[in-house]
């Protein structure tokens, strides 16, 4: 059945799952629109709409940045002309454009520093030991996306290991979660820290025994940021990580994506690049809460909402406890083996709640990065309070991550209609940290089945670079709870293809409000697409990583080609 648009937007009526009163119904006409031409049609393809009034079609038809017509091969030809745009989809599958609702795109900064993501930690050595030599004398050397389970030699990397390289400059490895880095003896010493410094509140210098180990998280990173010459980077060069960014995002087969606490340098960016028609993914733009940009806004009377379909005001973001990947979350039970690690807690409940009661005066959307339980329920404590009168729309306030729930932690967050933004790349990719956790507690994190049972609509997120943000990666790990060597970790949480196809469509729009603008491939939506060389429904799903994005369109133009 052919399904028709003769406007640029869409209104529809109708319920969406989990009871939000937001669905999918006939479009209404407008007159005036041109309606007898279509700039591109794809023909003969699986098209998965993701509209539940009409969950297949074999065609559609784009009309400028919109889906002007979607059905058969025969209803959607009657829109060809001799200029119209032609795709032969035989053989192919074409999807919603995938939606990665929380993404860091500009945080690898690669441009300032050296990319230490290597085998082996004597690789990392001659990585930082090349870096040095080019760096002039006392300015940082800098490493980008460290990951400590990843080397052959079964270890993380120490100050030790870089001192063996580097004695003249201070060099600061940064994880690639963020949450922590490895600095060496010269570091230390430029930030007056030796083995009698106490933690500050939030953050921490590991030790072993009485001996500095050089790694350091949360608020203890602060204090080198304080001293020395950084690297920085200049408005050209911050165009172009933004149009690298979201191409090779784009190559993935995103259409959105989120910079989830961007500061000012990064807004900047993204409207740079897209003034030079660079920017290849449409962009929710999450200021850093206490950021500079975030106070401009303010100041300015701009709060979410904010913007257009390439780049939109979200929510602004802050942080309350640690990382999932970096073993720092603040949880009510301890890490495996380690009886007196409850993770860290980087806001108070006081902090939390008072940061909530200025968003919701200016008028923004909140998320708040919780990974652990207990940190989830501050955040949720103080959503409680300042929902409890409110009248309205849901806000949809967000809880990022949201990685370690219970049954309470669940009705919570239900009864609050918060949008959990659990990570779906991490099962696959971060095998080895699992170990930290157990099989017990994974079987409560990244809790996709949970939240979809419980009528939650969970948002798809990547937390790149912590995380790949591959939709094909994301669609894997979620289906089969399986890492890349092979061990599967809360095989209670796995959910169907399809369902892992829905929260990387339609419920990555409803994080953002825009449900009425993406998420579905139906008329009068933006045309975000992605043709993909296989069916990710009909393929093993141990081999749903390995399919190709033969092409991504976003707004009827292509930005990845095969």
């Amino acid at each position: 059945m052919l399904k028709f648009s003769r406007r640029g937007f869409l209104r529809t009526g109708g319920a969406l799952p989990f009871g939000l009163g937001l669905g999918f119904g006939a479009t209404q006409a407008a007159a005036g629109y041109p309606t007898d031409s279509a700039d591109l049609i794809v023909t003969g393809a699986n098209i998965i709409t993701m509209n539940p009034d009409q969950p297949r079609a074999e065609a559609l038809a784009v009309r400028g940045d919109y889906l002007l017509a979607v059905g058969s091969d025969d209803e959607i030809l009657q829109f060809a002309t001799a200029s119209t745009k032609r795709i032969d989809g035989r053989t192919m599958t074409v999807t919603p454009g995938f939606i990665d609702a929380h993404s860091h795109p500009l945080f690898a900064e690669d441009s300032l520093g050296v990319n230490v993501n290597l085998p082996r930690i004597t690789d990392v050595q001659e990585a930082l030991a090349g870096q040095a030599a080019k760096t002039p004398s006392g300015h940082w050397v800098r490493g980008v996306m460290y990951d400590d389970t990843k080397f052959a030699e079964g270890r993380p990397l120490n100050r030790h290991d870089i001192d063996k390289v580097v004695r003249d400059h201070p060099v600061y490895v940064a994880h690639r979660g963020g949450h922590t880095a490895v600095v060496n003896s010269a570091a230390l010493t430029l930030a007056g820290i030796d083995a009698q410094t106490p933690d500050p509140v939030g953050g921490k210098f590991f030790r072993d025994g009485n001996e500095l180990t050089g790694k350091v998280a949360e608020h203890a990173l602060d204090v080198f940021f304080e001293v020395g010459t950084w690297p920085t980077m200049d408005r050209a060069k911050r165009q172009e990580s933004a149009a690298i960014a979201t191409r090779e995002m784009a190559a993935a087969g995103l259409t959105s994506t989120t910079d989830a606490y961007g500061n000012r340098d990064n807004f900047v960016a993204y409207q740079d690049a897209r003034k030079a028609y660079e920017l290849n993914c449409r962009v929710a733009f999450m200021p850093g809460g206490g950021g500079e940009v975030y106070k401009a806004f303010k100041t300015a009377g701009i709060s979410s909402g904010f913007g257009d379909d390439m780049l939109r005001i979200g929510a602004v973001k802050f942080s309350a406890d640690g990382s999932a990947s970096e073993r720092t979350m603040s949880m009510s039970t301890p890490y495996e083996g380690q009886p007196d690690n409850y993770g860290i807690l980087t806001m108070t409940q006081e902090e939390i709640d008072a940061a909530v009661d200025d968003a919701v005066a200016h008028d923004f959307r909140v998320g708040i990065h919780a990974n652990g339980d207990v940190a989830i329920d501050r955040v949720l404590k103080a959503y409680e309070r300042v929902l409890e009168n409110h009248t309205g729309r849901n806000p949809r306030h967000r809880i990022e991550h949201c990685s370690l729930i219970n049954d309470d932690l669940l009705r919570r967050i239900k009864k609050t209609g918060a949008i959990p933004t659990p990570f779906y790349t991490y099962v696959y990719y971060h095998g080895n940290k699992w170990l930290d956790y157990g099989e017990e507690k994974m079987r409560s994190m990244f809790a996709h089945r949970s939240f979809l049972d419980a009528g939650i609509p969970v948002a798809p997120a990547s937390d790149f670079t912590p995380g790949p943000y591959e939709p094909m990666m994301a669609l894997q790990s979620m289906v089969t709870r399986t890492d890349s060597q092979g061990r599967v970790w809360g095989a209670n949480q796995r959910i169907s293809v399809h369902e892992a196809l829905q929260i990387c469509t339609l419920h990555g729009a409803y994080a953002s409000f825009e449900e009425y603008r993406k998420g579905s491939l139906e008329p009068g939506k933006l045309a975000d697409f992605v043709i993909l060389a296989a069916d990710p429904q009909e393929v093993d799903p141990l081999e749903i990583i390995d399919i190709p994005v033969a092409r991504t369109v976003m707004g009827g133009r292509t930005t990845h080609e095969l």
